[in-house]
């Protein structure tokens, strides 16, 4: 869904996938399920091996919460300055926003304003009833009608 919203916003992205985010100074690191480069993007555009020292953080981390709490991580997500954090536990989606060196709570993505977590979640629910695509499809003609 990220990726759909971003095609029709017509916002460039950077997928890394599930890369381990680290930085040698803080001695730790952590591997989130999925992370972008939205508003940061074109500061690593082409760029193989993205040094978080010398380079900005992803600006939007996933966190899938099925099996095991992604909580504990948020105090490295603070210590590398990753601005927004979604976290889904299967049944509610919370959008963590970094200010004033605390996560907190939102209604709404900083790093995709149009959507809020009501919104993704209603989308996210869909999916016992539509196949992916005719999800992503029905996203994509909302994400429009916006």
């Amino acid at each position: 869904m990220i990726e759909a919203a971003t095609e029709e916003l017509d916002l460039e992205i950077r997928s890394l996938g599930s890369r381990t985010c680290d930085r040698e100074d803080l001695a730790s690191g952590l591997e989130p399920d999925q992370c972008y480069y939205i508003q940061n993007e074109p500061q690593v555009r082409g760029i193989e091996q993205i040094d978080l020292t010398q380079l900005p953080p992803p600006d939007l981390a996933v966190e899938i919460d099925i099996t095991s709490s992604s909580l504990n991580r948020f105090a490295i997500y603070k210590a590398l300055g990753v601005p927004e954090i979604w976290r889904y536990d299967g049944s509610r989606l919370e959008i963590h926003v970094l200010q004033d060196d605390e996560y907190v709570n939102q209604s709404n993505s900083r790093a995709l304003t149009l959507l809020t977590a009501a919104d993704i979640l209603r989308f996210l629910t869909s999916h016992q009833t539509l196949g992916e695509n005719a999800l992503v499809k029905q996203f994509r003609q909302w994400i429009r009608a916006q």
